[in-house]
């Protein structure tokens, strides 16, 4: 069987000693007798078998000559010496040990009967072109330093995995050219640096088997697992996002149990609130807090006495509990910290504090369930790792406070994804000009010319609806309160009873001729000032008490009045705002997609939207008006698809409330800009202010001559004020009447004059209805209630 079976390699591999018994030649002319007569031993016994110093790859000839083998690697394999260093002697990029020390056969030995050696990070894709590496280095003198450090993982009797260190001595190697070895010139060099991945040409430069290696290497071991157990937890701590993972905490208990040589081991971590004085839960995957068991926080006095108080928040030093079971006894459980690993079966522990200058941070909890085996000798260990615990934690914290000030600002303000980049440009400017010790000043984020959008689904109504579910509501609760001084009246004749009657008499015939505005806020502290006392007084007449039971049930804890139908008023208004501004989210991701632009939307009694688009926010040279004239078509369109979708819902909603819908079309570009003060855009300049001035008013303006209102149920209103609108918009309606969103009753009126603002139109048009989503029929508005309500 050959050594090179099942291998591909541009290296024939061929196991020599020619170097080194080229060594022992020189030995044996020193003037050292003892020196020259070992070194003619070897010599001698390499002699009668020429394959030593040729080469071979046939396995059986180690078998056969490993006793000539052993006398040749004598010197470099010490009897002295093999119980103690760990050594062994082999060929590269294989797993063929042919001579080793004592102590490294322990340490397999040990590992078990089915521990399979292997180098942990040697790149087995890479071997090939490390191989190529070495024969340039060897063949024709190119430095390439491609030299990492291997590793050899190996568990002990304990199970708890150690590291050892390869260091390679590649002394007595030599590579030598075949009749298929390809000369490589300057500018192959030149290629192969800048294609260490593309294996194909490494093969060509380099094909298998075109170069013999000759000779072995010698590996000097080290036990490495203290320094390679720190680099472990380094290297975990620096991974993004790592308490997702599922496997990051078993990692990190390995990593522990490894460094202080204890199997039975578990690693916590609970997060200090310095404004709260709480231990907090860590949140991720695995993560457990031994301080705080199963609760989700606790305050730092109780989790800890008073000098492991001190200990930890103001000496930020750890201690450990070597034996808790002792412990537990000595402190008759009234120690908290104790108290709490004794409950969870834990017998020693260490505490750390994870603190910087600015003081303590979390703690990092070390636990066992045996006695003695963690104690205040070992843990001096973690002097050398806590640094990186403490680096990660305040990049934790850091990142923490930047997810949750990204969060505010994608919930709480309106910078929108289309402009965020202007915002991103200005911030990296105002942090160059901090960096170069400048005055940094963030810069005015405004956008010119660009086009303006604005369209609106407004609740009819909405001020009627509200006063009549007051109405209701304050009607339902006077009644009852009437009654109850009724019945107090028969049981008990006092004219304050029918002081009280008046008063509630008055109010309802005021609720019935005319309701003003402040009628609410007279009646309701007509109820809390004047009545809720005597009720209470009341409420000691046994035969009151179910009526006073069933008024005080009646009443809204939050509000403090009967909250009937005004909450299904305000329950209405909140679906409507939800369905409607929810339908036109996803809309907008539809629109987005056909050309970027900026958009922003507010519920107040109904939905209404902004939308810009031009050239100085996309940032690319691509914008043409075609984009501006889709996007008006897909808001004339969307807002006949919220019509239909708002009256499919109605029916369900706790009042029947009526909506109407708006566009202002607006054919001039103007300018915005982003107000610090109030942290939304708007128009700048005075010209621009009009458009802004007509946007608040024009839903409530007249048609000319008249006392109807622009907006009306059923219809859509385009408001314009140049004939070219009016053209554009015709025809997108003609479009959408043959795909039956609109029905055929155009109309063209005009409107009452507006303050600073004349000249204005509005095209109106019916919208057509489905009764739900797999209706194919066709309806208007009239036709759609009749249907509904039928």
């Amino acid at each position: 069987m050959d050594i090179n079976d099942n291998i591909e390699s541009p290296l024939n591999l061929k196991v020599s000693f020619n170097l080194l018994l080229k060594h022992y030649e020189t030995l044996a002319k020193s003037d050292d007798e003892f020196v020259a007569a070992r070194a003619k031993r070897i010599l001698d016994t390499a002699q009668a078998y020429p394959e030593l110093k040729e080469g071979f790859s046939d396995f059986s000839i180690l078998k056969e000559r490993a006793k000539e083998i052993a006398i040749i690697l004598e010197d470099s394999f010490s009897p002295v010496l093999t119980k103690n260093e760990i050594k062994t002697a082999s060929v590269p990029f294989h797993n063929l040990i042919f001579n080793s020390s004592e102590r490294f056969k322990s340490i397999i030995k040990t590992a078990g009967d089915d521990f399979e050696l292997q180098i942990k990070n040697m790149p087995k894709d890479d071997t090939y072109i490390i191989a190529c590496t070495i024969i340039l280095n060897f063949c024709y003198g190119h430095n390439l330093n491609f030299k990492r450090p291997f590793y050899y993982e190996i568990p002990d009797a304990n199970g708890i995995l150690r590291y050892y260190k390869i260091l390679y001595n590649a002394d007595f190697c030599e590579i030598v050219p075949t009749k298929a070895a390809k000369k490589i010139t300057q500018e192959d060099y030149d290629e192969l640096l800048d294609n260490f991945e593309n294996i194909d040409l490494w093969k060509e430069k380099f094909p298998p088997n075109s170069y013999i290696f000759r000779g072995f290497v010698i590996s000097n071991i080290f036990d490495v697992t203290d320094d390679q157990s720190i680099s472990n937890i380094k290297s975990n701590l620096i991974g993004e996002d790592k308490r997702n993972d599922e496997g990051f905490m078993e990692d990190f208990h390995e990593i522990f149990r490894s460094l202080l040589g204890i199997n039975d081991l578990k690693v916590g971590f609970s997060i200090f609130n310095d404004e709260e004085q709480t231990f907090e839960r860590v949140y991720g995957v695995g993560i457990d807090s031994f301080l705080i068991n199963n609760l989700e926080s606790v305050c730092c006095e109780g989790a800890l006495c008073s000098w492991s108080y001190d200990r930890l928040l103001n000496e930020n030093k750890y201690f450990s509990i070597s034996d808790v079971e002792k412990a537990y006894k000595q402190s008759k459980g009234k120690a908290p910290h104790i108290a709490v690993l004794h409950e969870q079966g834990i017998k020693s522990a260490i505490f750390a504090p994870i603190a910087n200058d600015k003081g303590l941070m979390g703690i990092l909890e070390i636990v066992s369930s045996k006695p003695q085996v963690l104690n205040s000798i070992n843990a001096n260990k973690l002097i050398d790792v806590m640094p990186f615990i403490i680096s990660a934690v305040e990049r934790s914290k850091s990142e923490e406070e930047n997810l949750i000030e990204a969060i505010i600002q994608k919930e709480c303000t309106s910078i929108h994804p289309s402009v965020h980049w202007r915002f991103e440009k200005e911030a990296k400017n105002f942090i160059k000009s901090e960096m170069n010790g400048e005055q940094a000043i963030f810069k005015k984020i405004a956008f010119e010319n660009i086009y303006p959008l604005y369209g609106q689904i407004d609740i009819k109504g909405s001020s009627e609806a509200r006063n009549k579910a007051t109405q209701q509501d304050l009607t339902l609760q006077l009644n009852a309160v009437k009654n109850i001084f009724e019945s107090a009246s028969e049981i008990e004749r006092l004219p304050i009873y029918e002081q009280f009657i008046y008063q509630a008499n008055n109010y309802l015939n005021d609720l019935g001729a005319h309701f003003q505005v402040d009628s609410e806020q007279q009646i309701s502290e007509f109820f809390t000032q004047d009545i809720e006392p005597v009720l209470k007084h009341l409420y000691t007449i046994d035969e009151l008490k179910e009526l006073i039971d069933a008024y005080f049930g009646s009443i809204d804890d939050k509000v403090n009045v009967l909250y009937r139908h005004r909450k299904d008023y305000d329950d209405t208004i909140a679906l409507i705002n939800k369905e409607m501004a929810s339908l036109l989210d996803a809309k907008q991701v539809e629109a987005q997609q056909m050309y970027p632009h900026y958009f922003e939307r507010f519920k107040t009694d109904g939905v209404e939207h902004n939308m810009y688009v031009g050239e100085s926010i996309t940032r690319e040279d691509s914008f043409n008006l075609i984009y501006l004239y889709n996007l008006r078509l897909w808001q004339l369109q969307v807002m006949c698809e919220m019509e239909n979708s708002y009256y499919q819902m109605q029916p369900d909603f706790p009042v029947s409330l009526d909506v109407a819908s708006m566009i202002l079309v607006f054919n001039q570009p103007l300018s915005i800009s982003f107000r610090m003060d109030e942290k939304q855009f708007d128009v700048d300049g005075t010209y621009n202010a009009r458009y802004e001035i007509v946007k608040k008013r024009v839903d409530k303006a007249y048609i000319k001559g008249t006392t109807e209102r622009v907006t009306q149920k059923g219809k859509i209103s385009i408001v314009y004020s140049q004939k070219q609108d009016e053209r554009e918009y015709l025809r997108y309606i003609k479009f959408l009447q043959s795909r039956h969103y609109l029905d055929t009753d155009v109309e063209i009126v005009e409107l009452q004059d507006l303050q600073a603002v004349t000249g204005l139109k509005a095209i109106r048009v019916s919208v057509l209805y489905h009764k739900d989503e797999n209706d194919k029929a066709f309806y208007t508005y009239d036709d759609l209630m009749k249907e509904i309500r039928a």
